[in-house]
């Protein structure tokens, strides 16, 4: 009998037993690395990350997933490896319990390995980016990079907001399904609590941008109006709009419509902020989708960019157009680009704005970390916001608030979870503004500015007032802190080995901002 325990005991010991892996790079890493452990129980010395949470169903990876384009020139050498790298980087993870979003780490990862294609869940610590990290709201950290913002900007595409003509087949189909799709929408806006909303995928006509204001009003306490540019409602097909907080900002002339090829999405609206006085251009636009059919310039090239880019292409140059004629008629030149322009970061449409002198906010302030959209595991950022150089001084800081693209694909208004968790299929875009400011920036001088690494800290001299911001080599933050002495010191010593981005923003006299960026390498 004691012979029997023994080989009952060391039956227990060995099935709970797991060998501990490590992965030597997380950014190259491809599943064929698990065909050596099939049939066997193991862990991980690193985390993973849900990528994909479609209908309950998980693919897991040691990296966020981003789509290739949002990296990497079409067609270039960098994309065709991500493009490979992305095909093997994931894994279906079974045996999961509850709902878990696209971003959660999986901490102290232990699993049985089905194959090299799928793993079975047996144990970890679900950590980060859960929806109790979010209730609180969006970063403000983020939007209050460069000094407090006086006015908040958000951009936010809707999906199919409908208010009359249900039943088509997009948004609601009936009274029930538009009551919730309000109450979740209501919610994030009300959440965001910004001064000014450019929002897309609105019903044409005035009532769903009424409708919005009347709740915004209701659920802030403060007065919200929208701009009524005249269109009546017709079927189920939308627009861009604007929702403004009337406290705060004032329209400043009126609105310019630019119909190139996609009509009612693509708007120019001055604000004035009624504090200093100060104005600037918001345009919101919306760009033809890669969905549908296509022929000639608009057919797949098969280059990563999908269907139509010929189209929004032409609607970027016809963006850069407007403002030519705009900044005359409102007589100002700074202007702030948000919306959904339904293209990647490196995509033509985006180049074309940023070779036009516009400076792409997500890439300015969160290096390769940022997205706004996640379509079949893979994330980017279709949403944008951009800006010319004079805008730039007074922007303090912007971000992506993720309560949408990593959320339970099955939350919608079609289900009964009535919280502002996706609300829509993309997350919301905030833009912090500092208006009729900038004599006041205390300025941080990049050529002044020492940074420094020594026996496991980081130094940073004579940059009072300026802002810093680390990433390791996926793009991933590891560190913000405002700077605020002559000179500030951030402990290393327990960081793993590797190369890290540094951003250190900077402000020059005349209230013109920059980003210096440093190379870490910690041995």
């Amino acid at each position: 009998m004691k012979q029997l325990g023994t080989i009952i005991l060391l039956w227990v010991t060995l099935a709970i037993s797991a060998t501990t892996i490590r992965i030597p790079n997380a950014q190259t890493w491809t599943r064929s690395e698990l065909s050596a452990y099939q049939g066997q129980t193991i862990t991980f010395a690193e985390d993973w990350y849900v990528c994909n949470n479609y209908r309950g169903s998980y693919t897991i990876s040691p990296r966020r997933i981003f789509s290739p384009t949002n990296m990497a020139l079409p067609l270039s050498q960098e994309y065709s490896t991500l493009l490979t790298l992305n095909n093997l980087g994931t894994v279906t993870l079974t045996n999961v319990s509850g709902s878990h979003r696209c971003g959660e780490r999986l901490h102290n990862l232990t699993v049985y390995v089905a194959s090299n294609a799928s793993v079975r869940l047996v144990s970890c610590e679900w950590v980060g980016n859960t929806r109790a990290d979010l209730t609180q709201g969006f970063n403000v950290h983020d939007v209050d990079a460069r000094g407090t913002h006086n006015v908040l900007v958000c951009a936010m595409n809707l999906q199919w907001y409908l208010v009359e003509n249900l039943g088509t087949g997009y948004g609601p189909d009936n009274e029930t399904q538009h009551s919730n799709q309000r109450t979740k929408v209501s919610s994030a806006l009300a959440k965001i609590n910004a001064d000014i909303y450019g929002v897309m995928e609105v019903e044409r006509g005035q009532a769903a941008l009424a409708e919005l204001a009347q709740d915004l009003t209701t659920n802030t306490g403060r007065h919200f109006t929208y701009i009524n540019d005249g269109t009546s409602t017709y079927s189920s097909y939308t627009k861009s709009g604007y929702v403004y907080c009337s406290d705060v900002v004032e329209p400043d002339g009126a609105y310019r419509l630019n119909n190139t090829k996609v009509s009612y999405r693509k708007y120019m609206q001055a604000f004035r902020h009624k504090e200093s006085g100060e104005t600037f251009i918001f345009s919101i636009n919306h760009f033809k989708a890669k969905s549908g059919t296509a022929t000639g310039a608009d057919a797949d090239q098969g280059d990563g960019q999908g269907i139509f880019n010929a189209t929004r292409t032409a609607e970027a140059y016809s963006v850069l157009n407007a403002y030519d004629d705009n900044r005359v008629f409102y007589q100002d030149s700074d202007i702030l680009i948000m919306g959904d322009l339904n293209a990647y970061a490196k995509e033509d449409p985006v180049r074309v704005l940023t070779n036009g002198g516009m400076i792409d906010l997500h890439r300015y302030f969160h290096a390769d970390s940022s997205y706004s959209y996640n379509f079949r595991g893979e994330t980017g950022y279709l949403d944008h916001a951009l800006c010319n150089t004079t805008m730039l001084s007074q922007v303090t800081g912007m971000t992506a608030y993720h309560i949408n693209s990593d959320d339970f694909y099955d939350c919608t208004y079609t289900s009964s979870d009535r919280t502002m968790f996706r609300c829509s299929d993309h997350d919301p875009i905030i833009v912090g503004l500092q208006l009729g400011q900038r004599a006041a920036v205390n300025p941080v001088l990049c050529n002044t500015a020492k940074v420094l690494f020594h026996n496991g800290y980081l130094s940073i001299c004579n940059a009072t007032g300026g802002y810093v911001r680390i990433y390791d080599i996926r793009g991933l933050e590891v560190w913000q802190e405002r700077i605020t002495g002559p000179q500030q010191e951030i402990s290393c010593s327990n960081w793993p080995g590797g190369t890290y981005i540094i951003h250190l923003y900077c402000t020059d006299v005349q209230g013109v901002s920059s980003v210096q960026p440093y190379k870490m390498i910690i041995l």
